[in-house]
């Protein structure tokens, strides 16, 4: 690890409860005064209403080891850093219950240009989905649940 992603501190990308839309405006706001950016890329994910054995998901309850999740979150957001051009990156992951249709992560990059923007927003979601310790009980209309597999 270089001595530079060591002294940066390991901020936790995690809310309780659904992702507002009032979070991501804020966000994209302040970027207005960053006139070195060229390029912004938003991921947002949403809850789905999936059905499963004839029964529909109403909501997900997100859980997670938060000290390991920030940890392996820093690792994933330095390698990006390194990798691409980029200016800054925010993540956001809900904690708790989210209902269908609500937000439950939030991932913006920005960029000089485009495709370092593109590309590395992309490798962000992916990235996540493969390892960060979240994870997810999906929950019926009738209350029952099951875990969700993080596809």
């Amino acid at each position: 690890m270089s001595t530079t992603t060591e002294q940066k501190k390991v901020k936790s990308i995690f809310v309780e409860g659904p992702i507002t839309p009032e979070r991501i405006a804020t966000s994209i706001a302040h970027h207005q005064v960053k006139t070195g950016i060229g390029a912004h890329d938003i991921f947002l994910g949403q809850v789905r209403a999936d059905e499963l054995d004839g029964r529909r998901v109403t909501a997900i309850e997100y859980s997670a080891y938060v000290p390991m999740a920030d940890a392996v979150m820093h690792r994933i957001r330095e390698e990006a850093f390194a990798r691409w051009s980029l200016t800054c990156m925010h993540v956001h992951h809900s904690l708790g219950r989210v209902e269908a249709g609500q937000l439950c992560l939030f991932v913006f990059v920005s960029a000089p240009h485009r495709q370092a923007a593109f590309d590395a927003c992309r490798h962000m979601v992916e990235e996540i989905k493969a390892q960060l310790p979240v994870f997810g009980k999906e929950i019926f209309e009738d209350e029952g649940h099951v875990w969700k597999s993080n596809k």
